[in-house]
């Protein structure tokens, strides 16, 4: 009898808890705030706005309406982590969307969702291993040129693999980053070496935070680092966090602003950077679901650092 009435309830509630991870919570967008001790004295602040895994699809209009408010904010700079489209036709859409935000400045890079279109994988094979091996496809059937062509005409800097500078409220900024190291596509050699010292602020942006990247950035003297792809996990249980990362890093820093190296661990030359990981803001349409890990975008205020 215990059986007969406990096996419908747990279904019931294994229902609701989908119905809400899907149609809730994956819609339930939050703009997070941090304040980030990196600038030299007497200077900022300087307001960030990191977007990271819009995984765009053409009929997600509150998620295209949630972007387009992000312009509001006014924010300096937008750093874009990729993995911005995952539908051949959701080009136009995207940069409907970002409107106003491209006539800020900017810098991106591609996550491999911008180049390969999502498609179906069990979801618990994420327990046991990332999916960084399962790109059998070599031809890209995303349009991650035009992507990055539209991005660029608007006045975004392109850091796939490249370094460059950056004007942003009033600030000289050192820019490099890498193509998405989750797939292999990341070329650091080609960006390597100490970042300029003279520039205001060093930022290293990459898709996936790989510690092997991360720690390069860091080495350079990079001060402040982004990244996106964990999704925080997408699917959490309370009390104790994300099951997994889907890349090298690890749990405790699987989204949200940290050191790296992280505290309590030897700092390369001396010193350590500020991570930023973003939850992101979208989904696979594959697996379309958050649960205890709302989708966000975040405002990084940087500000004077003191000792450290």
């Amino acid at each position: 009898m215990r059986a007969r009435v406990i096996l419908p309830l747990g279904a019931a509630a294994a229902g609701a808890a989908l119905a809400y991870a899907s149609v809730v919570e994956r819609n339930w967008f939050a703009l997070r705030q941090a304040e980030v001790p990196v600038l030299a004295p007497g200077s900022g602040p300087l307001r960030i706005l990191h977007i990271s895994d819009t995984h765009l699809t053409p009929g997600r209009k509150r998620l295209m309406a949630w972007i387009a408010s992000l312009a509001d904010l006014e924010p300096d700079l937008v750093v874009n982590t990729g993995d911005s489209i995952a539908h051949p036709d959701s080009l136009p859409y995207l940069i409907d969307a970002l409107g106003p935000l491209l006539e800020r400045p900017g810098v991106f890079v591609f996550g491999s969702n911008d180049l390969y279109r999502p498609m179906p994988k069990n979801p618990a094979r994420y327990l046991w291993e990332t999916s960084a091996r399962r790109y059998p496809r070599h031809e890209p059937d995303l349009p991650w040129q035009k992507l990055g062509d539209a991005m660029c005409e608007a006045g975004w800097l392109d850091v796939n693999n490249r370094s460059g500078r950056i004007k942003a409220g009033g600030l000289d900024i050192v820019v490099a980053g890498v193509n998405d190291p989750h797939i292999r596509r990341d070329r650091y050699e080609r960006v390597a070496g100490a970042a300029d010292p003279a520039a205001d602020l060093r930022l290293g942006i990459m898709h996936s935070p790989e510690p092997r990247i991360l720690d390069r950035f860091t080495a350079d003297g990079y001060d402040l680092l982004f990244a996106g792809h964990t999704h925080g996990g997408q699917l959490c249980v309370p009390g104790f966090g994300a099951l997994v990362t889907n890349c090298e890093i690890e749990r405790a820093r699987v989204s949200g602003l940290h050191r790296h190296p992280a505290e309590g661990e030897p700092a390369l030359g001396g010193r350590r950077a500020w991570l930023h990981v973003s939850a992101g803001l979208g989904t696979s349409p594959w697996a379309p679901a958050r649960f205890c890990c709302r989708p966000e975008a975040t405002l990084l205020t940087l500000v004077p650092a003191g000792n450290d």
